[in-house]
């Protein structure tokens, strides 16, 4: 029995060992699932914030797509809206164009008294090129007087309007032997220009005489040369003509010179510009009226090469006076020049001085006898000199231009010099004894 219970000690310690070694493992154990289950733990508590940042970073999200889809939506209706509102611009602006361009650039008067006959003529050449742009050009006949059949003839066209100017106040000339016709033409002029600037309202008007037929682009011309004058307040009118625009004399339809020399026939001016000479207008001779330096105070014409009117008036207030000569062989331009397209700006005060001086001093100079002899025989243009009135008009002469002065001034001169064509593509310029200075030329 001893022996039984000293086993079972010997027994119970191994057990015990394994009891406490079981205990041990199982706590060893324990602490690694404890370990493990607190990594867990961790692992899922960041996890889940990770989790809840996502969530929030997704709300964020959403709520910027929200918006940029708001954002996206008001910008839409307000593209919409911008869309509606350049149509609505377009509109207005074509609107604008077209009024622009259905506005007036001048009003046309022909300048009538008792030749019907010459009117149908010169009303018939107008209306085939003034019809195109009637609302551009409004046409009128001012007739001063009352001869009968011109009125009727007047009244015939449906197409302008008709003014009549009755004067019944006698004429008395200031010099003897004076035509009293110079003097009516005067008056009419000062009236029919009140009439069309002050009461019609007119920013522009182009005077026409009963006698006369115009070129094909006669209009467009006027048109180019009104912007020219908007631009340039140094140019005092445009016109339509040129004093030595002989077949001979000219070649060059696209060429246009500024003049000091008023051209008239055929010719343009501004409200502004009537302001200042209506109420100093004279009582006869408008056109030498003008060519004097008191009235254009330096301000200069715009003329071209080749004639956009034609004077068939032989019989008239000047009697026929140089028509075989200088009037007949006119050149009326046959070609339609697109002026829209042409820059003009070599034509302004600050270009032109520069622009003509380079082609007087390019041309050649020469001297002597026999000069119209020697610049038929010479290749390109030539100049040649004189040294006052009675050698230019000895020059002109020789050639066959028009040696009249007015007020120191020859017809068409550019400080002083005249330039016209010698049968050819040449041009002669007849230089004036101060013209190289004027026109700042060196060494020539």
């Amino acid at each position: 029995m001893a022996r039984m219970s000293c086993d079972l000690r010997f027994l119970l310690i191994p057990a015990a060992f394994m009891f406490i070694y079981i205990q041990m493992r199982l706590f060893q154990t324990q602490s690694q699932y404890a370990d493990r289950l607190g990594s867990a733990i961790e692992s899922e508590n960041h996890c889940t914030s990770q989790m809840r940042g996502l969530i929030d970073e997704v709300s964020i999200k959403q709520s910027q797509i929200v918006a940029l889809q708001d954002l996206k939506n008001r910008q839409d209706q307000e593209l919409v809206q911008l869309k509606d509102l350049i149509h609505t611009f377009e509109t207005i602006y074509n609107l604008f164009l077209l009024c622009i361009d259905q506005m007036p650039v001048a009003a046309v008067v022909i300048m009538a008294c008792s030749r019907a006959d010459y009117l149908a003529r010169t009303v018939k050449s107008v209306l085939t090129y003034q019809s195109p742009v009637a609302s551009k050009y409004p046409l009128f006949i001012s007739q001063d007087g009352s001869d009968q059949a011109v009125k009727s003839k007047a009244l015939s066209y449906n197409q302008l309007t008709y003014m009549q100017h009755l004067d019944f106040e006698p004429v008395i000339t200031e010099r003897p032997g004076e035509l009293i016709a110079y003097y009516k033409i005067a008056r009419h002029y000062k009236w029919a220009l009140d009439q069309l600037f002050y009461k019609h309202k007119f920013s522009r008007v182009i005077i026409l005489e009963d006698d006369m037929e115009i070129a094909p682009d006669f209009f467009d011309y006027f048109e180019a040369a009104a912007n020219l004058m908007d631009r340039d307040k140094t140019i005092m009118a445009a016109s339509s003509w040129n004093d030595n625009g002989q077949k001979q004399f000219v070649h060059d339809p696209y060429a246009l010179y500024r003049s000091d020399f008023f051209p008239g026939l055929g010719w343009m001016l501004k409200r502004s510009t009537w302001d200042e000479l209506s109420p100093k207008w004279p009582k006869a001779y408008p056109d030498d009226w003008l060519r004097l330096k008191e009235n254009h105070k330096d301000r200069q014409f715009i003329r071209p090469e080749v004639c956009r009117t034609y004077n068939f008036g032989e019989h008239g207030s000047s009697l026929g006076q140089f028509f075989s000569q200088y009037l007949e062989p006119i050149k009326l331009n046959d070609v339609k020049v697109d002026w829209k397209a042409k820059d003009l700006g070599y034509l302004t005060e600050g270009n032109y001085t520069k622009y003509f001086s380079g082609l007087v001093r390019q041309a050649r100079p020469i001297q002597g006898s026999d000069l119209v002899l020697k610049a038929q025989n010479i290749k390109g243009d030539v100049r040649i000199r004189y040294k006052d009135q009675a050698e230019f008009e000895r020059i002109a002469g020789e050639f066959g231009i028009f040696e009249e002065w007015k007020d120191g001034v020859p017809r068409t001169a550019y400080k002083g010099v005249v330039v016209f064509r010698i049968q050819t593509t040449r041009r002669v310029f007849l230089v004036g004894p101060d013209s190289v200075m004027q026109l700042g030329i060196r060494n020539s």
